[in-house]
């Protein structure tokens, strides 16, 4: 389970950073916002992978699920949805500025 895991993140990882490096907006927005699931993924499971689990300390149980991590995952996530939505609006901004969807194309003013 801990090495399907590791494997998912590490994908999204990879697609997020290979979009990232494109030459067109869109794309960079689409690898930031997988890098963005690839870290919210990656704090979740530094709260423990154990289905089923306490989620505080109590006598007599040795496994137990950290409640922060899955607290600043729904956090992030909001935070991410704004960031996308704000990274769409400047993007479709300069498309219809610049009249080009790369990345690096002055607008000419």
């Amino acid at each position: 389970m801990e090495l399907l895991f590791a494997a998912g993140v590490a994908v999204l990882t990879a697609c997020g950073i290979y979009l990232s490096l494109r030459p067109r907006s869109f794309d960079v927005v689409l690898g930031l916002t997988l890098l963005s699931y690839a870290v919210n993924l990656f704090i979740f499971g530094m709260g423990r992978l154990h289905p089923g689990a306490p989620p505080l300390i109590r006598d007599g149980v040795t496994h137990y699920a950290d409640p922060l991590p899955p607290a600043l995952v729904l956090t992030a996530i909001v935070i991410g949805f704004a960031m996308t939505a704000l990274l769409l609006a400047l993007a479709v901004r300069k498309r219809f500025v610049s009249r080009t969807d790369l990345v690096d194309v002055k607008d000419g003013r």
